[in-house]
């Protein structure tokens, strides 16, 4: 061992002790299944979630699951400018809304399970400059000690010269001291950070091989990269990825493909130690139209839908969420389950090669789509259950009148649902009261009613007490609507359609017009599942209560 690299590893690095051979003695090879994954989501502690990120931590998931692998929650806040205050427990509370919940690393802001942690970067320091330190014993690092203003100075000539940005060859002042010179400098209290001492020849090329994109070429790298940074003595993110990902043996890096241009870096940092590298998936940016039909990634500053909490605020069952993400996820999810509409998405194994590496499209319609179509499959009690607990966070008011009637808000949800095709009217569970407030009394007030077509004050009295008075019959459904166009017949309007339309001149109107009276007397609205089941549940107590305080609002 050089004598003066050791007096200057010392000298930059006084209170490590340990080698990277302790380090991975302590953080041995995962015992897993060959081919079994190992992906970490890896966030600053941000406090939030979009859905971009989202959709990052589902895939990440998802690749570790299909596997019998593991997924783990790492925090990366060696920017300790981005941290807030109970960020990661915004950030795993996010993450439970959608059932996604890590095998191991962070489980709250200090609390973590696993045996490959600290699972904190900010908690990994002492790791992260022991391997620094190999790095300056063997002449591969060095103590920077340019000064901002230096370095802004280079970038100014490179400018001007139309060079590459970056420190590198004769721009890297720092690397052609000696290290005497370094030494005494150190012992002199000036700043510095660690520079990687890049043995990379730009001229060269490398090759990636991407699981999602294929093969991409790249010139090899050059720079001599920050390592650790002078300020609070913390890793870049460069660094610590090396570190950490070979620590904690992951064995897919799932990330978005802004990191492409990184790969040379870091694909040079596994080389130096000679550490087994990870597989790549870089992967499309979340993208959405703007007004103007121009294309754009997805902001939580511009964007609401961006936001994870949105969509549980707004109730989304966090099943017909994780149904959209895997449709932008694997571009063949919508076919398997058009072929699999019964087959839990677990079955469903991610691909590769069947993400988009051009961004995916977020289409918020799409999504709310998808949430009709899973809420018209749930049973009534689940439509209850789910709707409650969403009530209980979001709406007190609607908790307490569901809890009041549980059996009828049961037969309420149940009305047109236990069909070959049930009703497709609730977006969310904050978008069902929107369609049943009428069915519970302490909504049934302040009303507007609009009957369209039959709308004369004596006309509508002539419809509803008639109906009130003769034809009122829940006993059969056959019998209740042939009673309706019993009566139609009787005050003038065509119970038969066909009559209707060859003849309409014959007519006030038709049965449907008549149906519609007693539906908007009933319940305000023209548009409602089954009159039929609704009258039926409400009993004619209330139907006869409900047309007399429509009777008197006319007045």
């Amino acid at each position: 061992m050089n004598d003066k690299l050791k007096e200057l590893a010392d000298l930059m690095f006084p209170n490590v002790t340990k080698t990277i051979a302790d380090y991975e003695k302590m953080y041995p090879e995962r015992n897993l299944k060959e081919g079994a994954r190992v992906t970490r989501f890896a966030p600053s502690p941000t406090g939030f979630v979009h859905m971009g990120s989202l959709l990052s931590a589902y895939e990440d998931y998802k690749a570790a699951k299909d596997t019998d692998g593991i997924f783990y929650l790492r925090i990366e806040d060696t920017d300790q400018k981005r941290s807030v205050e109970n960020g990661i427990s915004g950030i795993l509370n996010d993450l439970k809304n959608f059932d996604i919940v890590p095998d191991e690393g962070m489980i709250g802001e200090t609390e973590s399970i696993g045996e490959y942690g600290p699972y904190i970067q900010s908690e990994r320091q002492e790791i992260y400059h022991t391997f620094a330190k190999d790095l300056v014993l063997r002449g591969l690092a060095y103590p920077c000690f340019c000064t901002s203003h230096e370095l802004d100075e280079t970038r100014e000539i490179q400018e001007l010269n139309k060079e590459r940005i970056g420190y590198y060859g004769s721009f890297a002042k720092c690397r052609s001291l000696t290290v005497d010179e370094a030494i005494q400098k150190i012992k002199n209290g000036e700043e510095f950070v660690v520079r990687l001492k890049s043995p990379g020849n730009f001229n060269n090329k490398i090759m990636l091989h991407d699981e999602v994109r294929g093969d991409i070429e790249f010139p090899e790298n050059d720079l001599d990269i920050v390592l650790i940074k002078s300020t609070d003595k913390l890793p870049t993110y460069h660094f610590a990825h090396l570190v950490d990902d070979h620590l904690m043996h992951t064995t897919h890096v799932m990330r978005g493909e802004e990191w492409i241009a990184s790969f040379p870096i870091h694909d040079q940092l596994f080389e130096i130690f000679g550490f087994a590298k990870p597989k790549y998936c870089h992967l499309g940016l979340v993208m959405k139209i703007d007004e103007n039909g121009t294309r754009r990634k997805l902001s939580k500053r511009k964007d609401p839908e961006a936001s994870v909490e949105f969509y549980h605020q707004q109730g989304v069952p966090i099943e017909a969420v994780k149904l959209y993400l895997l449709t932008i996820a694997n571009s063949n999810f919508e076919e398997w389950l058009d072929n699999n509409p019964n087959t839990d998405t677990s079955e469903f194994k991610l691909d590769f090669k069947k993400m988009s590496a051009s961004g995916s499209l977020f289409d918020v319609s799409k999504l709310f789509n998808i949430s009709k179509n899973y809420l018209s499959r749930q049973t009534a009690t689940t439509i209850y259950n789910n709707l409650l607990k969403w009530a209980l966070e979001f709406d007190q008011e609607f908790a307490t009148i569901l809890k009041n009637n549980q059996e009828f808000a049961i037969k309420v949800f149940n009305i047109e649902r236990e069909n070959p095709k049930p009703r497709k009217d609730y977006l969310s569970y904050s978008d069902i009261k929107n369609h049943v407030w009428y069915m519970f009394d302490e909504y049934f007030h302040d009303l507007t009613y609009d009957f369209q077509k039959v709308n004369t004050k004596e006309e509508i009295t002539n419809i509803l007490t008639t109906y009130l008075n003769n034809y009122l019959d829940l006993s059969d459904k056959d019998i209740w609507f042939n009673k309706i166009k019993e009566m139609c017949d009787t005050l003038g309007y065509a119970s038969n359609m066909k009559d209707y339309k060859k003849n309409p001149e014959n007519y006030k109107g038709n049965v449907a017009d008549v149906s519609t009276v007693l539906r908007v007397a009933l319940t305000t609205k023209t548009n409602t599942p089954d009159l039929y089941e609704i009258m039926n549940l409400l009993g004619e107590d209330k139907i006869k209560e409900r047309f007399t305080k429509c009777l008197n609002n006319l007045d």
